[in-house]
């Protein structure tokens, strides 16, 4: 329990347990609206009163993600400032301005929007609520976008030079474009996209199990399931590019991801460990079960590929091992399954089940998507543990260490911020689900309520 006595580690803790609750909330609102995009466009051409009628009913699910979203991010931003002083005046002429970038530019405009597109159906006309959709769903991606960006530059800072505690800045562009900013914000967009997509094919499947709005729940699971067709292998596509800029440019976190211990020597390829038993006190795996050369063909696409082993760095400089190790593997193992729903639902599909008066035979393919709904999550929540505490001990890579970043605040004063968060979340979390079953319960808005909106897309 010497933690409690120690104001680092418990910040850690405090930003570990908001960020990760924060999280669960903005990747659902980047998909959702993108899919509210698609569906009111659909209603505006065809004037199909389903289209609306989707839109309606996924908007709620949207409301209650934002609402949650917006009210969990507000303390974790502000945490920089109150805990983390050192890292916020050494990096914070970059990383700064990055935050104020999402603020101002991206959720402004989500904010500014957002309201139009819930409450102004009937108030104004049906382009301009068109227009605040696509407002919402930009503000939503560049809020992603300009968070990314911060925290890529955290794992490759670039742009400038660090000196005397201060990172000086000579030149934005590459400080914006650092090496791991196009994998580290693709990699997390399409995350976002994903978990979206199985959200919506897996309460789609709920209802259709259910046999509740069979019909209308089979347009939303099909679109769904077409956009994984493409989401799914590509993202897949962006783990594997995001693995080899670590491997170029993080070693130890990669050394640490793939349990990795001895440099393998020129002419033979160092093996992938599907499961191993790390031990860092003697630097070593007590046991393991691997595939020869597959790390060097996954890290360098050759077969005989050094890679780096953890070894080579000072034990003060290396990671974690544990948690990257077995965060990684969950992942990855959930990708896997995530992509064999996809070509299961093909299957299904090419072979007429996913008919309206079939699908809801299709009872254990179904309960699949809806228990993907949880397994996407877990997905992202895991390679989040993998890509930050993989970077430990520092908070910029290779300059600025973690336990030197934090500010001067008492352990006890932490502790009880620490405290209030920890009953706060779960509390919300609770407040969530009462809301979001109420919604579901509901479920879509009947027929009978179509007639202004009829009236209103004559305007």
């Amino acid at each position: 329990m010497d933690f409690l006595s120690d104001s680092v580690m418990l910040s850690r803790i405090q930003f570990g347990v908001t960020a990760t609750f924060h999280i669960l909330w903005p990747v659902l609102t980047i998909g959702l609206s993108l899919f509210l995009v698609v569906m009111e466009a659909l209603w505006l051409k065809t004037g199909n009163e389903t289209y609306y009628r989707h839109c309606r009913f996924w908007s709620k699910i949207f409301l209650l993600n934002f609402t949650v979203g917006v009210v969990t991010g507000i303390p974790l931003e502000f945490q920089f400032g109150t805990n983390w002083g050192t890292f916020s005046l050494a990096g914070g002429d970059f990383f700064g301005h990055m935050l104020g970038f999402e603020a101002a530019m991206a959720f402004m405009l989500e904010a500014t929007f957002f309201g139009i597109m819930m409450l102004g159906w009937n108030r104004v006309g049906p382009r301009m609520h068109f227009f605040s959709t696509l407002m919402v769903a930009l503000g939503g991606s560049l809020s992603a976008f300009w968070i990314m960006v911060a925290n890529s530059w955290m794992h490759t800072p670039t742009g400038g030079y660090f000196k005397d505690m201060k990172f000086v800045i000579t030149s934005s562009f590459d400080a914006v474009f650092n090496p791991d900013m196009p994998w580290g914000v693709s990699h997390m967009w399409v995350a976002a996209v994903e978990i979206s997509i199985f959200v919506l094919g897996g309460i789609s499947a709920w209802y259709i199990r259910k046999g509740r709005e069979v019909s209308f729940f089979t347009i939303s699971f099909k679109m769904a399931f077409l956009a994984s067709i493409v989401v799914t292998p590509l993202q897949i596509l962006l783990g594997d590019g995001s693995g080899k800029a670590v491997y170029l440019h993080q070693p130890a976190k990669l050394a640490a991801m793939e349990a990795h211990w001895a440099t393998n020597p020129p002419g033979r390829g160092a093996p992938w460990k599907i499961l191993a038993w790390p031990n860092e006190e003697k630097q070593q795996n007590d046991w393991e079960i691997d595939i020869p050369n597959a790390l060097s063909i996954i890290a360098t696409n050759s077969l005989d590929g050094q890679v780096v082993g953890m070894r080579e760095f000072p034990r003060e400089n290396q990671p974690p091992i544990w948690v990257p190790f077995y965060s990684f593997r969950i992942m990855i193992l959930i990708g896997g399954l995530l992509f064999a729903l996809m070509l299961w639902t093909a299957l299904a599909w090419r072979t007429g089940r996913l008919e309206p008066d079939r699908i809801s035979k299709q009872r254990y393919l179904l309960a699949s998507w809806i228990a993907a709904i949880p397994l996407s999550y877990l997905a992202m929540e895991m390679g989040w543990l993998a890509r930050e505490i993989g970077r430990q001990p520092w908070l910029l890579y290779n300059l600025l260490r973690t336990d030197k970043s934090a500010s001067a605040i008492p352990a006890g004063t932490v502790g009880a911020s620490l405290a209030v968060f920890s009953f706060l979340y779960p509390l919300l979390f609770i407040l969530f689900l009462i809301f979001a079953a109420r919604v579901l319960k509901r479920g879509p808005e009947p027929v009978a309520l179509m007639k202004t909106v009829k009236k209103a897309r004559s305007h």
